[in-house]
C-alpha cells in the first residue's frame, strides 16, 4: 500500500482554474465512495478550499499507477479536458505525502506563512471522510497526527506571529497607538486597492465608523457600499477631519493632499487624541513632516512594507526549525506504518482504526 496525494493550489494555478476543480461540500462524499468503489482507493480524503484542491489516498498500488488513476478520476469527476488539469498537478509519495500533509496543516504550505485557517478546513475535510466512512487506520492516525503536528508548531515556535500585508501592519500599528479599535472612526481618500483592503482590516477589528472620500463620487459611493461606510464629497472631507482617528489616503494627487500647516490648522478642532495618517500613495499623499506634530503618527507604504518584511523574515528564521521538526515526525510515522506487527500484535494501538483524538 502507498500513500500519496495529489492536487493542485495557489502554488502551481491560478484561481480562474483552482475553480474549476473545487468541490462543494455536498460532492465530497459522493466522490469519495466513487474512488473506494473502483478500486482506486483503500482510503481516501478529499480537501478543497480557495486556495488548494487535494486528494489524499491510501492506494493498494503503487506511487506512479496511483496517480495516473487520480489523475483520471479527477478529469472524469470534474469533467474536464486531460490537457486542463495535467499541467497544474503535483503528487507525493509516502514520506514526501507525510510532510506535505503536516506541512499543509502547520500553515507552512498556505498563501499567508503561518496561517491557521487551514487547519480547520483540513479538520472538516478529515471529519467529512470519517462521516463517509472513507478512511481506516492508515489515514485516521495520519491525519490525527497531522493535527497534533500543526499543535505543537503553533505552541512552541514564531512562525504564526507577526504581520506580512501592509492591512494587518496598519490594524497592528493603530492597535497599539489607540490600545485597541473599538469606536475609532476611519476615513479613506482615494479609492485605491491597498487602501481598501486596509479599511476592510481595521473594520474587522472593530472600528466603528468609514467615510470614504474620492474625485469621482461615483466610486466613493460605491467603496462606501461595499464597506458599509458613508460617501463624502472630496471638497468637503475636511470638514470631517476633527472628529477622525484614523485616515488612510491613496489618490493619484501629483502634490500632498495633507501638508503640514494644513494638518495643523485643522487638529486645532479636534480633541488632542492620537491621529493615525496611513499613505499608501505614490508619489505621497501625506507630508513626512506632519510625523512631528503633536499626537499625530504617519505611515506610508515604505514603512508598512518594512515592517512586515521584517515579521516575514522572523517567521522565515522559524521556518528551518518546523521543517526539522516535520521531516523527523514524518519518517517516525512512515516507520511505524511499514514496520510489520509482531505475532500477536496485528492490532497495534497506533494503527487502529476510529477518528479519536482528530479534534
Amino acid at each position: 500500500m502507498s500513500l500519496i496525494v495529489v492536487g493542485l493550489s495557489h502554488h502551481t494555478c491560478p484561481v480562474s482554474v483552482r475553480e474549476k476543480f473545487a468541490f462543494g461540500q455536498e460532492e465530497i462524499a459522493p466522490s469519495l465512495a466513487k474512488m473506494q468503489q473502483s478500486g482506486l482507493a483503500d482510503e481516501c480524503v478529499v480537501l478543497s478550499t480557495c486556495n488548494r484542491v487535494e486528494v489524499y489516498v491510501a492506494s493498494p498500488f503503487s506511487g506512479s499507477e496511483a496517480f495516473k488513476r487520480i489523475h483520471h478520476f479527477l478529469q472524469q469527476d470534474r469533467g474536464c479536458e486531460e490537457e486542463a488539469l495535467l499541467p497544474y498537478l503535483y503528487s507525493h509519495v509516502d514520506s514526501d505525502c507525510i510532510e506535505h500533509l503536516f506541512k499543509v496543516a502547520s500553515g507552512l504550505d498556505s498563501l499567508v506563512l503561518g496561517e491557521t485557517e487551514i487547519l480547520g478546513q483540513l479538520k472538516d475535510a478529515y471529519q467529512c471522510a470519517v462521516g463517509a466512512k472513507s478512511t481506516g487506520k492508515a489515514l485516521n492516525k495520519l491525519f490525527q497526527k497531522a493535527f497534533h503536528v500543526a499543535k505543537h508548531i503553533r505552541s512552541n515556535t514564531g512562525v504564526q506571529r507577526g504581520s506580512t500585508s501592509v492591512g494587518s501592519v496598519a490594524v497592528e500599528l493603530a492597535e497599539r497607538i489607540f490600545d485597541g479599535l473599538e469606536g475609532k472612526r476611519v476615513m479613506v481618500i482615494g479609492a485605491g486597492d491597498t487602501s481598501e483592503k486596509t479599511a476592510r482590516s481595521l473594520l474587522s477589528r472593530g472600528a466603528s465608523e468609514l467615510l470614504v472620500t474620492n474625485r469621482s463620487m461615483e466610486r466613493a459611493r460605491a467603496l462606501a457600499h461595499e464597506l458599509d461606510g458613508r460617501a463624502v464629497a472630496f471638497e468637503d472631507w475636511q470638514e470631517e477631519f476633527h472628529h477622525l482617528d484614523i485616515v488612510i489616503s491613496s489618490t493619484s494627487a501629483p502634490t500632498y493632499v495633507l501638508n503640514r500647516y494644513k494638518v495643523q490648522q485643522l487638529i486645532q478642532h479636534r480633541p488632542a487624541t492620537p491621529l493615525l495618517l496611513i499613505d499608501i500613495a505614490v508619489p505621497r499623499d501625506i507630508d513626512p513632516e506632519i510625523n512631528e506634530l503633536e499626537n499625530v503618527y504617519v505611515y506610508n507604504i515604505d514603512h508598512l512594507q518594512s515592517i512586515a518584511q521584517d515579521y516575514l523574515e522572523q517567521r522565515q528564521s522559524e521556518l528551518t526549525k518546523c521543517k526539522t521538526y516535520i521531516r523527523s515526525k514524518a519518517q517516525e510515522w512512515l516507520e511505524a506504518w511499514k514496520t510489520p506487527p509482531k505475532r500477536g500484535e496485528e492490532t497495534d494501538s497506533y494503527f487502529q482504526a476510529g477518528p479519536s483524538g482528530a479534534s
